[in-house]
Order: C-alpha cells, then sequence, then structure tokens
C-alpha cells in the first residue's frame, strides 16, 4: 500500500455564522485550501474524488452534491461521512486509505458544521434520547460524572481539570481562527456559572458553526504540490461499550485507547514519540483523562502532566497549541478535519504564534458519544515530517 500526504489545508474563522449558508463556508474553505497549495492546483483536473464530514444539524448540506455545488467539483464520486464527533478525522482517515489504494491520487476532505442556526436540532442531540444506567443525562452531565469518578478515584484536583482550560484559552487567543478568543485563570474557570457539577461553563466548548479542508494526495503526486508534504503515517478507529460490565469506562475511553494503539502499531512509534497533539477537549476533563487514555502518562496521573508543564505550548508533549474545542469551538464536521490542519501547519512550522518547537511526529484525536449514551466512537491519526 503507497503513502498518503497532506498537501494543503484551507479554513474559515470559526464562530457565529448567521450570515454565511453552508455553502458559503465550504466555498470559503475550499477557496482558501486552493490559494494555499504551495505550486497551485487545478481542482477540476487534479481532484478525483472528495470525502465531506457533517452531521448535518441544520439540515443544508446532507449529501456530496453540496460539496459539488460549493467546489465546482461536479461529476465526481464525494461520500459524506458521518461518524459522531469523530466525523471530520474519519472522514480524512477514508481519504487517506482510498488514496493509499490507488483508488484516487488526489483527494479532497471537507468538513462543514451550522451547529447554531437550528437550536431544536442541536438540543435534541445533546439531551441524550435514552436513559443511561437508569439516569437520563445530557452530555454536560455525562462528562461531569466522569470528572467526578476520575476525581474521586484518583484524587484528582478540581484546579487540575481547571488547569486544561486555562491552557487551551490562552493558545486560542494566538490562534486566528479560533471563536473564543479570551484568556481566564483558574479561579475564573472555577466561578463561571455551573454547568453540571463539576464542569462550569469555561469548562466547556462552544457552540460554533465553522468548515475546514485539507487536500490528500499520494506519493507519486504530492511533489507536484508541495516541496513541504506531510505524511499520514498511523491511523486508528474504534467503538465500544459503555454497557459492558467495566467501570473504568468511568475513568477513560476504551475507544481512545484502541484506536491510539492501531495507530501507534501501524506508526511503528510510541506515545513517547509524539512532539504535538490536537486532541478532543469538548469539556476540560476531556483532554485530562485522553492524556492518559493516548499514553502520554499513566492513569491517574493527568493532573500531574498538566501540574508539570507537559501539555503546555512551551513544553515537551503541546497539546492543543489551538486552544482546542474549548476555545476554537467545535462544529463537527469539521473539527477532526481543523486539528489535521493546525498539525499539518505544524509539522511544517507555519504554524504563527501557536508554533512548538522543532515537532517531527503529530497526533490529532476526536472522541465522540453516541446519542443514546451506550457507546464512543474514537479516531487516531498520526503524521510525519518529510
Amino acid at each position: 500500500m503507497r503513502d498518503a500526504y497532506v498537501v494543503g489545508r484551507g479554513i474559515i474563522p470559526f464562530g457565529e455564522l448567521y450570515d454565511q449558508s453552508f455553502d458559503q463556508m465550504l466555498e470559503s474553505a475550499y477557496l482558501d485550501l486552493l490559494e494555499d497549495v504551495d505550486k497551485g492546483i487545478e481542482p477540476t483536473k487534479d481532484i478525483e474524488a472528495a470525502w465531506y464530514g457533517t452531521i448535518d444539524i441544520a439540515n443544508e448540506g446532507s449529501s456530496g452534491s453540496s460539496v459539488a455545488h460549493a467546489t465546482g467539483l461536479f461529476e465526481k464520486p464525494i461520500t459524506r461521512v458521518e461518524n459522531a464527533c469523530a466525523t471530520g478525522s474519519d472522514a480524512f482517515r477514508n481519504a487517506s486509505l482510498a488514496v493509499r489504494a490507488g483508488e484516487a491520487d488526489v483527494a479532497l476532505v471537507i468538513g462543514a458544521e451550522k451547529m447554531l442556526d437550528d437550536t431544536g436540532g442541536l438540543i435534541q442531540s445533546a439531551a441524550l434520547e435514552r436513559l443511561w444506567r437508569g439516569r437520563g443525562v445530557t452530555m454536560p452531565a455525562f462528562f461531569g460524572m466522569r470528572a467526578t469518578r476520575h476525581m474521586e478515584t484518583y484524587e484528582t484536583e478540581r484546579r487540575q481539570i481547571a488547569e486544561v482550560s486555562v491552557k487551551n484559552h490562552e493558545n486560542g487567543t494566538k490562534y486566528p481562527y479560533a471563536h473564543q478568543q479570551f484568556e481566564c485563570s483558574v479561579e475564573d474557570v472555577e466561578n463561571s456559572p455551573t454547568v453540571s457539577y463539576p464542569l462550569n461553563l469555561y469548562d466547556c466548548c462552544p457552540v460554533t458553526d465553522g468548515a475546514c479542508a485539507v487536500l490528500v494526495a499520494s506519493e507519486d503526486r504530492a511533489y507536484e504540490f508541495t516541496d513541504d508534504p506531510v505524511r499520514h503515517i498511523g491511523w486508528g478507529l474504534s467503538a465500544d461499550s459503555y454497557q459492558r460490565g467495566s467501570d473504568l469506562a468511568l475513568t477513560n475511553f476504551p475507544a481512545t485507547r484502541q484506536a491510539s494503539s492501531q495507530a501507534y502499531e501501524r506508526a511503528g512509534i510510541g506515545p513517547d514519540d509524539v512532539d504535538v497533539a490536537e486532541v478532543h477537549d469538548c469539556f476540560s476533563i476531556t483532554e485530562l483523562i485522553t492524556y492518559e487514555d493516548l499514553g502520554f502518562c499513566g492513569d491517574g496521573q493527568g493532573g500531574r502532566f498538566i501540574d508539570e508543564g507537559h501539555p503546555h505550548l512551551d513544553g515537551d508533549q503541546p497539546v492543543n497549541p489551538s486552544g482546542g474545542l474549548l476555545s476554537k469551538g467545535h462544529p463537527i464536521g469539521a473539527t477532526g478535519v481543523a486539528q489535521v490542519a493546525e498539525i499539518y501547519e505544524q509539522l511544517r512550522g507555519e504554524a504563527g504564534d501557536v508554533q512548538v518547537d522543532d515537532p517531527e511526529i503529530g497526533l490529532q484525536h476526536n472522541i465522540g458519544i453516541g446519542r443514546n449514551a451506550t457507546g464512543a466512537v474514537s479516531c487516531v491519526n498520526l503524521f510525519e515530517r518529510v
């Protein structure tokens, strides 16, 4: 199987984009991508297929034809991917695998979501439809349970959970595409309005619109577009259940452990080799648990990991230099694609004010929860500077 490379990225500022339609967001991200390709591209000639990530809360862009109309890529195979919060990263994984398999030499990955235009659909998605372990829960409550369990099991401090938000909001002030660009202190996080104990407002990602695109090319074509492509070296996707009798699911996400193990094995590396990571921080506790699930530290050591400064921008394993979902926002179909775009820029040394020191290996991660809260899906992608 041949290699696949990222050779360009396009993104629009995330935020409350009431003035833009789905088509406008897709078009803007796509045009930004075309401008970003170092050596230029003839899109209708070069791009052979596209993968489109969206859960389409607003019901504006539910099929591949939405991408065709927004980009002019008619008469091309365009596949829509929906996989909870891992939608964008799974769309990328599928495009890369198609390139590796020889089904396409150049593929577009594009993700978009309008989260704010249809509050009814958003509330329905956030309020889990079935009872989970005898309790009706919303997403904040679902992750809040994990925070209290982690605090009880490992003596994790509330302050340490808040530090994740402090770090990511500081990074977000330096990232031009972030929805929320403000700094906050631990006290600010702890004193912000309670959402679902122990999580407060600043522990939660904002509701955000956005779009992002990346271009994937085979090893035979990559250098036609840039002298500095980024190689996709590992990938993993896993779905697991919270109802199989293992209470470990309250202190970690088994799907992340499974997906990351697959990715590390395919890449022939381990967690210590990762120089920069964009991980899923829909809530502050999610990132802290993910440190452990990805193997950056041991079980129960997530609080110590951030206390020691490892995931900070100037640390030895920076996590979410873009500000993560907590600052950048979480337009679901675009989220994973935007994370891939940030790792691409980091490995090329083009990440501006959030550039980390000389990274060679980058990791991208999403965790998504099913609407009935019985299980989760996780996608992990690994990249290498060439």
